[in-house]
């Protein structure tokens, strides 16, 4: 009897041990879909987690993302590890026809076997299966066979794996990883070829995340850019952006809110710092001459002799809150002088805020008290692309100017921002 007891008391512990091993190998997994922002592209507002159907805007049409959950009919359910790791890193599924890079498998490329197998295992043992039948994409059929992607791949597409970089240290190496690869900031920020390819996949190349257009937004040059990108933010002020939408300089707007809500502000404080270790090392695409505050936009507002067109615009639809001075209340009110956004030579973003607003900003299910109002029933393309043009001409900042053309353009293709972002359930 004794034998038995301790025979049954030492499975009963490797039980739980192996119990435990997979829960924190599935919470793992978890991670690294919240690092991978899947359930923003395979998940729709008010679906089912996972379950696809989000349309996405290509070249050649729109398809719909796919169900990836672990229904055997409809989903995943039937992919082996092998099959799931040639879909996430080589871009083709089980079928054996190849995936459109909307799905960025060139950037997971970088991901380690160690974490392609952890995915894995929280998509097959802890996502809920969801059977819901794929939508058919509307590329015309002589457009739509998948063998040129395979051409596309052998050209474009950079092979599996991640070496690090001796010359920097084990976090800027982390930083890389997550930035090049789980996170795929570059299938963004980073500008497309004649053939859709991100032009590059690194940091050696000046090119990686230089800034793109993406849907009427313009996704910005994160590398360090005194004046458009990132060179006057610290490590910090990047941390604090990834953790809330937020800091002294600039809020998340458009597709970077919903990163915010189901992504980076889940990531741990280690991985943030790494980013931002990664991102502040990145040289800047060229030189720019650092911005600094002018008062006299300010003074004529205050004074109420402001006669630059757009000015008593500016005063009647946007002082309230961003001031005369263009100073605002950051970190929730972004300022105006000196934003990279106001200073991007493609006022896209800019035109499109102003036009459709924003939604709140929600980190880890919290949401903030502050949008951005849409004025597109208030103003007319002239009056926007007047409004538009003072504020990238005050306070010191110079940018071009913007026409009511390329307002009417941008208001023809884009809809008002939603009233909210629902972070959506991992599970």
């Amino acid at each position: 009897m004794i034998r038995l007891s301790l025979v049954a008391t030492v499975l009963a512990s490797l039980l739980s041990v192996a119990a435990a091993r997979a829960e924190d190998a599935t919470a793992r997994g978890e991670y690294l879909a919240r690092a991978g922002d899947c359930v923003a592209c395979h998940s729709v507002p008010g679906g089912k987690a996972f379950a696809g159907g989000l349309k996405m805007a290509t070249p050649v049409g729109t398809i719909a993302t796919t169900n990836i959950t672990p229904d055997p009919e409809t989903g995943i359910g039937r992919y082996t590890l092998d099959d799931f790791d040639r879909a996430l890193r080589r871009g083709v599924a089980r079928d054996g026809h190849h995936l459109y890079p909307a799905m960025p498998y060139p950037s997971y490329a970088v991901m380690a076997d160690d974490d392609v197998r952890a995915l894995y295992d929280y998509f097959m043992h802890a996502v809920p299966p969801v059977r819901q039948a794929n939508l058919p994409s509307d590329i015309p059929s002589h457009l739509s066979p998948r063998w040129p992607l395979a051409v596309w791949n052998a050209l474009f597409a950079p092979s599996p794996g991640f070496t690090p970089n001796p010359g920097h240290d084990a976090r800027w190496n982390r930083g890389a990883y997550l930035v090049e690869g789980l996170g795929h900031c570059g299938a963004c920020h980073t500008p497309r070829g004649w053939a859709w390819q991100e032009k590059s996949f690194g940091a050696g190349d000046p090119a990686f995340l230089a800034g793109a257009n993406l849907d009427d937004w313009s996704a910005s040059n994160l590398r360090r850019n005194v004046a458009t990108g990132l060179g006057t933010w610290s490590e910090a002020d990047i941390i604090a952006f990834l953790k809330t939408g937020h800091n002294t300089h600039a809020s998340a707007y458009g597709s970077m809110s919903e990163v915010i809500a189901n992504s980076t502000s889940y990531l741990t404080d280690d991985d943030l710092a790494a980013i931002a270790a990664y991102l502040v090392s990145l040289p800047a695409t060229q030189a720019e001459t650092p911005w600094r505050y002018d008062p006299a936009t300010a003074t004529a507002l205050q004074s109420g002799h402001a006669d630059a067109p757009g000015a008593r615009l500016y005063a009647g639809s946007c002082q309230a809150c961003h001031r005369e001075t263009g100073a605002a209340a950051p970190p929730y009110v972004p300022p105006l002088a000196g934003n990279p956004t106001v200073l991007d030579a493609d006022p896209a973003s800019l035109i499109n805020v102003v036009l459709n607003g924003t939604a709140p900003l929600v980190a880890k299910g919290r949401p903030d008290a502050y949008r951005m109002p849409q004025f597109r029933a208030q103003l007319t393309n002239r009056q926007v692309a007047e409004i538009v043009t003072f504020m990238r001409a005050s306070w010191g900042n110079q940018a071009p100017a913007v026409t009511a053309d390329e307002v009417a353009a941008i208001r023809k293709r884009t809809e008002p921002s939603t009233d909210r972002i629902v972070p959506l359930r991992m599970r």
